[in-house]
């Protein structure tokens, strides 16, 4: 049974197939094995897989492509945001270095505006100050300080070129900053320091010039109420000297240091002219270190022994001794005078003249101009004279008066420092 059966079974698996091609009268046949089937089924399967290999193979390079163009087109995208926000940023930085940039100029423009405002004014202060000293009110120790406070302000603060200022006033500011600190932050910090500094120059000066003002002011009252006492008056300004004009405007703010500088003017003005005044009239001994041997008023006359009024004072003075006129003024009368001998006449203006007698030579003569202190002539005993003397006379208006008030006065000028 077990054979026969496998034998059937193999009887049946060995069966061929027969192929057979009809091509008109012509038949062909062709046995078909199993290996040729099984290469069939193979190439088939092959070429199937290949189909789908290669069809795959086409919609997925198509899905690459696209995937890749999109990516591609993505990072384009992103490529020209970054750079449209890189664009914006750089706008913006470049706006503001440009409104830094403004605001430096517009804080250097200011600087310079008070620089120049302080180096203007230092000029006029610089010759307010060399005639303070003229006149007496500025010590050593004050002139050196005042020389100071000019280089402060002549020593210029700034350049006159915009990219020299802000490299010199910015350059090392501007290094050591921290990278939070912007440059119109940090220029606000520097322009704050030159502005201080500016400040302290100005304050310094209105503070020397009021100090300056009061003390001009203080000798010129006191030079006038000693001219008062005397009736003497202040000489007039030269012509046009005292001219103003102009239309009136608002006062400027920014201007408020000029009327500081102005009242310091007036007042050296007014204490020039007291001073000058002080010179022209006799207020100086004409023979110091000389003792007073009669005074003036009425008195025993030396040579007749009766009661007469000796309009002047008598120094007592060695032939020889130099004379020295009491003010400055015009020689009026130089020579022989009756009573006088050789005497000099000297006018002083505002109706004020001196006389000086009894001298052995005289130094001047009429017409001459002379200053206070000037030798006129030498002590001797010419004329009505009982020996070697100065006769001294202080007229107003040809009325003689007391010389005495005019020599107090000078002691007290000499403490003033105008004697």
């Amino acid at each position: 049974m077990g054979k026969s059966g496998l034998n059937g079974f193999w009887t049946r698996a060995q069966k061929q197939h027969v192929l057979i091609l009809a091509s008109g009268d012509t038949i062909r046949h062709m046995n078909i094995r199993p290996w040729m089937a099984g290469a069939a089924v193979t190439l088939a399967a092959v070429g199937c897989i290949g189909y789908l290999g290669a069809t795959s193979y086409l919609v997925m390079r198509d899905s690459l492509i696209g995937a890749s163009m999109a990516r591609q087109a993505r990072m384009q995208h992103d490529y020209e945001d970054r750079i449209s926000a890189l664009r914006a940023q750089v706008d913006r930085v470049t706006s503001r270095q440009l409104l830094d940039q403004q605001v430096v100029e517009e804080k250097l423009q200011s600087l310079l505006e008070q620089q120049m405002a302080l180096s203007a004014r230092s000029g006029k202060l610089g010759s307010l100050l060399d005639r303070a000293g003229d006149v007496g009110i500025l010590t050593s120790p004050d002139a050196s300080q005042a020389s100071s406070e000019k280089a402060d302000v002549s020593e210029p603060a700034l350049n006159t070129s915009a990219k020299s200022n802000r490299t010199k006033l910015f350059g090392a500011g501007l290094q050591t900053s921290s990278s939070t600190e912007t440059v119109a932050d940090n220029a606000d910090r520097v322009f704050q320091n030159v502005t201080l500094s500016l400040k302290q120059i100005q304050q310094s000066q209105q503070a020397r010039i009021q100090s300056l003002t009061a003390q001009a002011t203080e000798k010129a009252n006191a030079i006038q109420a000693i001219l008062d006492r005397n009736k003497i008056k202040l000489d007039s300004p030269a012509a046009g000297e005292d001219a103003m004009g102009g239309p009136l405007m608002p006062a400027d703010p920014k201007l408020g240091f000029a009327p500081t500088l102005a009242g310091l003017d007036g007042a050296l003005n007014r204490l020039e002219t007291a001073r000058d005044t002080v010179k022209d009239m006799p207020f100086a001994n004409p023979a110091p270190t000389h003792e007073i041997t009669s005074p003036f008023g009425n008195r025993t006359d030396p040579l007749l022994g009766r009661l007469a009024l000796h309009p002047g004072i008598d120094f007592r003075a060695a032939t020889g001794a130099p004379i020295k006129s009491a003010g400055a003024g015009k020689v009026l009368v130089a020579g022989e005078v009756n009573g006088y001998g050789n005497m000099v006449e000297i006018d002083h203006g505002q109706g004020v003249t001196t006389r000086y007698g009894h001298m052995s030579r005289l130094n001047v003569k009429t017409g001459d101009m002379v200053d206070e202190g000037q030798v006129i002539g030498f002590a001797g005993s010419t004329g009505r004279s009982t020996g070697p003397h100065l006769h001294y006379e202080i007229r107003r208006n040809g009325v003689p008066i007391n010389p005495m008030s005019f020599l107090v006065s000078g002691l007290k000028l000499k403490e003033l420092g105008y004697q």
